[in-house]
């Protein structure tokens, strides 16, 4: 699958698996400015999550809502990190990166520089190491498939050199394993489990959403994976 094509198949996807909007919205924000730059430019990324948060903002999830707060007020994103993560006790290891982040995975870099691009941006709000771990995780697994290693190489791949937590979350799992949260880790894990146990896409995006509910945490990442593994839903 070509890079457009996945990127084509992660929107058409995400009008499906994503209930709230927010993860869209940044998403689409990041691919617009991957496409202005021909590449990966952090200044341009967070003006563009800056004029979303303006223009709406819903659902950007506790965290980097506050950073962007602090951003309004004239705090660089890099002290805005820092003093949200302060803020809640270090408490920051949410799934806002990864949902976000896949469309890096198009990027023509190699896995080095693509991993150091993802904890980059996934820094822009979440200091929390393990938010950008999971984040890292999920773009090359995104990144894998959308260029047709098979499922299980690409998880191979996807889980060398990750933190202990993320690698749990890529294993295979039984669903009374599952939490609802939106710890990184615990989304990644659902995300899997329904992305290992389904036979299709909008088999593994329904499945997903009948166990998030409301909070659509995991069903971003079935869908941002998902169609990368499948096509869109």
């Amino acid at each position: 699958m070509s890079a457009l094509k996945y990127i084509e198949s992660l929107f058409n996807t995400l009008k499906k698996c994503d209930q709230n909007g927010g993860p869209t919205g940044m998403a689409f924000g990041l691919a617009g400015s991957l496409i202005r730059n021909d590449g990966f430019d952090i200044d341009d990324i967070a003006k563009s999550y800056m004029r979303w948060h303006r223009r709406d903002g819903f659902d950007a999830g506790p965290t980097a809502s506050r950073v962007f707060q602090l951003v309004e007020k004239g705090m660089s994103f890099h002290k805005a990190g820092k003093q949200v993560d302060f803020e809640a006790n270090g408490r920051t290891a949410g799934c806002n990166p990864a949902h976000r982040a896949a469309p890096l995975a198009t990027l023509n870099v190699n896995d080095k520089e693509l991993i150091d691009i993802v904890i980059q941006e996934a820094k822009l709000t979440h200091w929390h190491p393990l938010a950008a771990d999971v984040s890292v995780a999920t773009v090359l697994l995104c990144r894998n498939l959308h260029k047709g290693f098979d499922w299980h190489e690409s998880i191979t791949n996807a889980r060398k050199g990750r933190m202990i937590e993320t690698q749990r979350a890529l294993e295979s799992h039984h669903i009374d394993d599952l939490r609802g949260d939106g710890f990184a880790p615990n989304v990644l894990t659902a995300a899997m489990y329904f992305l290992m146990n389904s036979d299709n896409l909008d088999e593994a995006i329904e499945r997903s959403i009948d166990f998030a509910g409301p909070a659509n945490y995991c069903p971003v990442l079935v869908g941002a994976i998902g169609s990368a593994r499948w096509g869109a839903a």
